[in-house]
C-alpha cells in the first residue's frame, strides 16, 4: 500500500498537526514503513497454530483460607497508636 503526500496532509489535518513540506517526506517514509511492517505481520502463516491465551500455563495460586489463632495479642498491639478492649482503635471514618 502506497501513501501519497495528499493523504499525509489529510491525516495531519485530521490530527490537527501543522507540518511543513520537509516533514511531509519524513512522515511519508515513517508511515510507509509502518504499513509495510503491518503487511508482513498480516501475511504471517498462522493456519496450523494452536490458540494461545497466554505465554505460559500459570494460574492464580491461592492459599487455603484458614483461621490461625495469634497467641501474643500484646505483642501485636504494642505498635498501635491507640487500643481499646484489646483491639486497634482507629479514627472514625463515617459520620
Amino acid at each position: 500500500m502506497q501513501v501519497s503526500k495528499e493523504e499525509i496532509l489529510h491525516i495531519a489535518n485530521l490530527a490537527n498537526l501543522e507540518i511543513n513540506e520537509t516533514e511531509v517526506d519524513k512522515y511519508l517514509l515513517n508511515l510507509q514503513d509502518i504499513l509495510n511492517f503491518a503487511n508482513i505481520v498480516n501475511q504471517a502463516p498462522v493456519e496450523n497454530l494452536d490458540i494461545t491465551i497466554g505465554a505460559n500455563e500459570s494460574k492464580n495460586v491461592f492459599r487455603k483460607d484458614e483461621i490461625k489463632v495469634f497467641e501474643d495479642n500484646q505483642a501485636l498491639l504494642q505498635n498501635a497508636p491507640e487500643q481499646e478492649q484489646n483491639m486497634f482503635k482507629i479514627p472514625k471514618v463515617i459520620n
